[in-house]
């Protein structure tokens, strides 16, 4: 039995953060993680045999982490901006693009596009609405929980409308409302499907609180390219940690947790068991549950995206006449008009992978060339990360290899349709000679990093203020038992690549310990 004041069940980012904040306070922290790498879902991997190519596998952008926690940790971060915020091919071989700062070039790509600047006015009006939306809401992140009485009251005084149109209308009628066009209102509503199956238009808000965590990170939302990809972020983290003394031990699988009022005690599947003080779970409510013995009280969410890796050898030219390089160095759109993603949405609840396949694009190396090799980059090579919306895991439950290579046929098919070079003849071969393409479905997500159902949030995110008077003034980590706290993604607050939740798990704890 080895002793120990806490355990922390998982090394993805979150649970590092909670590491770092608990041994800063003096604590001794053991990380317990079953896999054979730290990061979880955040990490970098050479996908492809024999290719010097770093991807970010899962996740590969950051928005939601705040400068005050890489401030706090002292992390050397560099999160770099892009150009671009996003490029859209449409139907008729035009093309929405539109910069970081939206500016004249971007008022004439609106007018190209619509024949109008009316939705390009209609985007500073609401994108100026939702940064102060952010504004007030980011710093809460960070603080104990706020009643959302008084969340309404701060955001009533910047707009009064703004409650009601962000936090009780299903977004996507606010977006409707909003915007003229059908492809500009599908362009913005994504942010609010990342992960999360809806059209916009459900009456439980889940796309609402989607949107909410896309776009209110840092006060500004930004989108920004981690250097050195995402392992670069978890890397930081690690070594923090590390250097405050905390042990991460790699390659074990926790099997049992049993709590009493005194202290808890980790078994693992090598025989080896800790006793600690507290516990912290980086890891799924649902697997929580099982480790106590205790059956998960409510169905676990399906998740609901493809993720796809490919690296090209070149990247590929317009139909629309755009620039390539400046199309693709932010989010590229394809198949994402209202109408396509309603199509879609409606397709999967009826049980059929749909005929347009509504995804977004980026090509990381645009913005950081340093995940390549030289001699890639030096050849022009470059990544691409595609990440295709609303695929319930529940569509690849039967057939799963035959439904994996359709979609990925139809994903690929979906962008040669704005492409003057085919994506086949700009892709990259192994040292095997096959194409440089990895699919993840959500099965296979779950299978690697262990999110159940392949849910990218663990479950279905939460709004990020107390609901219920008991929540108010606690950090929305806290679980059932005193001695356990919460920092997987399904904690209030946890969802995106942030720490947050970690960090607020770790001041709950030394918060409870202090009393």
């Amino acid at each position: 039995m080895i002793n120990t004041s806490c355990i922390v069940l998982g090394a993805g980012h979150n649970g590092l953060a909670a590491a770092c904040y608990l041994a800063k306070a003096g604590m001794q922290v053991t990380v317990l993680e079953k896999n054979d790498v730290y990061g979880g879902a955040a990490i970098s991997a050479k996908a492809f045999e024999g290719i010097e190519a770093n991807l970010s596998r899962y996740s590969y952008l950051v928005a939601l982490m705040p400068t005050e926690l890489i401030s706090e940790l002292g992390l050397n971060l560099k999160l770099l901006s892009r150009p671009v915020s996003s490029f859209t091919p449409s139907a008729d071989n035009k093309g929405l693009l539109i910069e970081r700062v939206a500016g004249e070039k971007t008022r004439q790509s609106f007018i190209e596009l619509t024949n109008s600047d009316a939705d390009f006015y209609n985007w500073l009006n609401f994108y100026a609405r939702v940064e102060k939306i952010a504004q007030v809401l980011a710093p809460t992140m960070l603080e104990p929980l706020k009643d959302q009485g008084e969340i309404k009251s701060m955001l009533d005084q910047i707009d009064p409308a703004a409650w009601n149109d962000f936090f009780v209308k299903p977004i996507g009628q606010t977006i409707d409302e909003s915007f003229e066009s059908d492809l500009v209102k599908g362009i913005v509503l994504t942010d609010a499907l990342i992960g999360t199956f809806s059209d916009g238009f459900d009456s439980e808000l889940l796309a609402n609180r989607c949107f909410l965590y896309h776009l209110i990170g840092d006060g500004s939302g930004e989108w920004k390219v981690p250097k050195g990809g995402m392992g670069a972020v978890t890397k930081e983290l690690y070594e923090k940690a590390v250097s405050l003394g905390v042990e991460v031990i790699l390659n074990t699988e926790v099997t049992e947790l049993q709590l009493n009022e005194n202290g808890i005690r980790v078994s693992s599947l090598n025989g080896q068991s800790w006793q600690a003080d507290y516990a912290v779970s980086n890891i799924a409510p649902s697997k929580l549950a099982n480790l106590r013995g205790e059956t998960y009280p409510a169905p676990i969410a399906d998740g609901s995206q493809i993720k796809m890796n490919l690296l090209l050898k070149k990247l590929p030219r317009l139909i629309s006449g755009h620039d390539e390089a400046l199309a693709f160095s932010g989010t590229f759109h394809i198949d994402e008009s209202l109408s396509e993603i309603k199509a879609a949405y409606k397709a999967v609840c009826e049980g059929r992978i749909p005929e347009d396949f509504p995804a977004e694009i980026y090509c990381h190396t645009l913005t950081d060339p340093s995940i390549l090799s030289d001699e890639l980059a030096q050849q022009g090579y470059h990544t691409i990360t595609l990440f295709g919306l609303l695929m319930k895991a529940s569509l690849f439950d039967e057939s799963h290899d035959e439904k994996k290579m359709q979609v990925q046929q139809g994903y690929l098919a979906g962008l040669n349709k704005y492409l003057i070079d085919d994506i086949y003849d700009c892709l990259a071969l192994d040292k095997n000679g096959n194409y440089c393409i990895e699919v993840k479905t959500p099965q296979d997500i779950e299978s690697s990093v262990g999110l159940p159902r392949g849910h990218i949030f663990h479950e279905d995110l939460k709004w990020p203020f107390a609901q219920e008077p008991s929540e108010v003034g606690a950090w929305g980590t806290e679980t059932d038992h005193p001695r356990l706290f919460n920092c997987s993604s399904a904690a209030k607050r946890g969802g995106g690549v942030s720490a947050i939740v970690g960090r607020n798990a770790a001041l709950a704890l030394l918060k409870s310990r202090a009393i």
